[in-house]
């Protein structure tokens, strides 16, 4: 999909669509095809439903052109991470499971960053009842303090590998640290706490209490967008609100936003001009207000010394 990010390998890289990795590494990409992801904000109509649609037909139209040659099609689940905390409209997710099921596309979700809880429910894609083919996990499995990674798969792509040994069907590839015994133990604990602790209906529960608070962050003059679902959200910093002009890129107002905001007290990343916030799952209340204040002192801070 267009600005999908999963991964640093060729693998990863080929089947994302980040410019710059494209542009620096673009002779070792593999060929794939890329369809659009409704970005609301920036799209023509500013409309959800509206830009959910031409997405969806211009998927369609690949579809019905190429789908005797695509194996796969990959696509972050719900909110498009790396490329700026993009949160699909409703209905996306499950317009493109549809497409895949009528022209026989597998479709492999990434939920490394969306799942365990992230976006107020196990996995994101449960918010519009989709369940992938394939789906990738990590990173939130073990609470983020060991690496350990995941791979589900329906039962039909699991009897596709299953026979009989001396067949030599199974899916061979394995890595050196598959199975390691620390993260999975780490992993085990982690997901016990989530049931004893209820840490995703908490997370479900206090995202209304988020999403107040970051109202009151939308009403800065430059803070052009907010998009949030759960503990996933995205500010985008703009130069004009009212005419969504963003700021020149040399002018980094994303990285210096970032840096008052740990002179303040708070580590966070941006996203070129998109501040990123994930705050930890067990955030309490007084922490998420905390934390959104200091986002905004530090935004009102900066890019007020830039008008």
């Amino acid at each position: 999909m267009k600005n999908g990010y999963h991964g640093d390998t060729i693998g990863a890289v080929s089947v994302g669509s980040i410019e710059l990795f494209h542009h620096v590494y673009g002779p070792l990409m593999f060929e794939s095809y890329k369809a659009p992801i409704p970005y609301v904000y920036r799209s023509e109509s500013g409309d959800p439903d509206e830009c959910c649609d031409q997405c969806l037909r211009e998927l369609a139209q690949l579809l019905e052109e190429h789908h005797e040659e695509i194996a796969a099609l990959s696509i972050e689940s719900m909110v498009q991470g790396a490329s700026g905390m993009i949160v699909m409209p409703e209905g996306y997710l499950a317009g493109v499971r549809e497409l895949c099921t009528t022209y026989d596309v597998l479709m492999i979700v990434d939920e490394v960053a969306t799942g365990f809880g992230r976006t107020g429910k196990m996995f994101a894609c449960e918010h519009e009842n989709v369940q992938p083919d394939l789906m990738a996990a990590g990173k939130g499995i073990t609470g983020g303090y060991l690496p350990i990674a995941v791979t589900f798969a329906t039962e039909d792509i699991y009897k596709a590998f299953y026979d009989d040994y001396e067949n030599l069907k199974t899916f061979f590839h394995g890595h050196s640290y598959t199975g390691n015994q620390l993260g999975c133990a780490v992993a085990l604990e982690n997901l016990a706490l989530f049931e004893s602790e209820n840490i995703v209906e908490q997370v479900a529960e206090k995202s209304k209490k988020l999403h107040f608070l970051l109202q009151d962050l939308h009403a800065l003059p430059h803070v052009g967008d907010i998009r949030q679902l759960g503990f996933m959200c995205g500010a985008e910093l703009v130069r004009s609100k009212e005419t969504k002009e963003p700021y020149p890129a040399d002018r980094r107002i994303g990285y210096k936003v970032s840096l008052k905001m740990r002179e303040l007290g708070m580590l966070t990343r941006p996203l070129g001009d998109v501040i990123a916030f994930l705050p930890p799952l067990a955030s309490t209340a007084e922490e998420l207000t905390e934390m959104v204040a200091i986002m905004k002192q530090a935004i009102h801070e900066v890019t007020s010394l830039e008008d």
